[in-house]
């Protein structure tokens, strides 16, 4: 066999290269030592229980506020509940710092070079879930809901009962429970009935014959808003009517003390009129084949 052609200008590349890479990989592992602090089981404790700690603290905020909002005087209900996204962003924020505390040495120019880091790995990584969280800060800083509003985001409608980090909980009229994601905020439009205020208007629908006395309808249904255990007397009550092809609408637009009890307060008024318009023997409108192939919806929107 042949004896390998030597060549020592390939001895000295590889020489070379060799030397290059040595000081590279040093210079890492002296980058990584010098962020990372030493790690040792006192530590580790503290984490597991800072950990701990900030989980029984959000499990108690939840169960404080929400015990609390409904002892308190009823105007200072919702003031209670909006507080649980601060104090839970405020005990995650804490826990956050003491464990990069912990384990890094957090210099200046360490503090820059992680969070390059983390932004550029997390944005890529965790992309909707990142947009997520931001929308819901953007979210408590604009207040386009808080816990306690009553919102239409989408399809959905009800109150919401929870603010989260990465989403809301919504509780529709159905009782059920409906998670949206706070990203929504960036492209879906948002109805909120009472902005952060105990009251939100209701608008109670009836329907009647043209030939219907009007005067007679909308003083019954101002009877009835004012009779109602359940109206806010000092917000305005106001009848609005329209005319469709196949009768008069009247909407009875109040505002209850309470705005939980929109759908009791709704069914009440219904109730008071529907009683006081089968006294007076009220024509409700009949709707002829003809009419039912060319009448516009109820609401009278195409």
């Amino acid at each position: 066999m042949g004896a390998f052609p030597f060549r020592r200008g390939s001895w000295f590349g590889l020489a070379a290269s060799t030397a290059a890479f040595l000081p590279a990989a040093a210079r890492a592992e002296t980058t990584r030592q010098r962020i990372l602090a030493e790690v040792t089981l006192m530590k580790s404790i503290g984490a597991v229980f800072a950990v701990l700690l900030a989980y029984a603290g959000i499990f108690l905020i939840e169960r404080l506020t929400g015990w609390l909002s409904e002892k308190v005087a009823r105007r200072y209900r919702l003031l209670i509940k909006q507080s649980v996204p601060f104090l839970k962003g405020l005990i995650l924020i804490m826990t956050v710092s003491y464990l990069l505390d912990q384990f890094l040495n957090l210099t200046q120019n360490n503090l820059l070079a992680l969070t390059g880091t983390l932004a550029v790995a997390l944005g890529f990584a965790f992309k909707d879930y990142v947009s997520s969280i931001i929308a819901g800060v953007v979210s408590l800083f604009e207040a386009s809901y808080r816990v306690g509003d009553r919102v239409r985001i989408g399809d959905h409608y009800g109150e919401v009962v929870g603010y989260g980090l990465r989403s809301l909980q919504l509780v529709t009229p159905d009782d059920n429970t409906i998670t949206i994601p706070h990203n929504l905020l960036w492209t879906d439009p948002i109805s909120n009935a009472n902005s952060g205020k105990l009251e939100a208007q209701v608008a109670t629908e009836v329907y009647f014959d043209h030939r219907v006395d009007v005067d007679l309808v909308v003083d019954i249904l101002y009877q009835a808003a004012c009779s109602s255990q359940y109206t806010q007397l000092r917000l305005p009550i106001v009848v609005v009517m329209q005319e469709h092809l196949w009768g008069t609408q009247f909407k009875l637009r109040s505002y209850p003390m309470d705005a939980r009890d929109e759908f009791a307060y709704r069914t009440d008024l219904l109730m008071r009129a529907k009683r006081a318009f089968a006294q007076h023997d009220l024509p409700y409108p009949v709707r002829s084949l003809a009419l039912l192939q060319q009448a516009e919806p109820l609401d009278g929107q195409g």
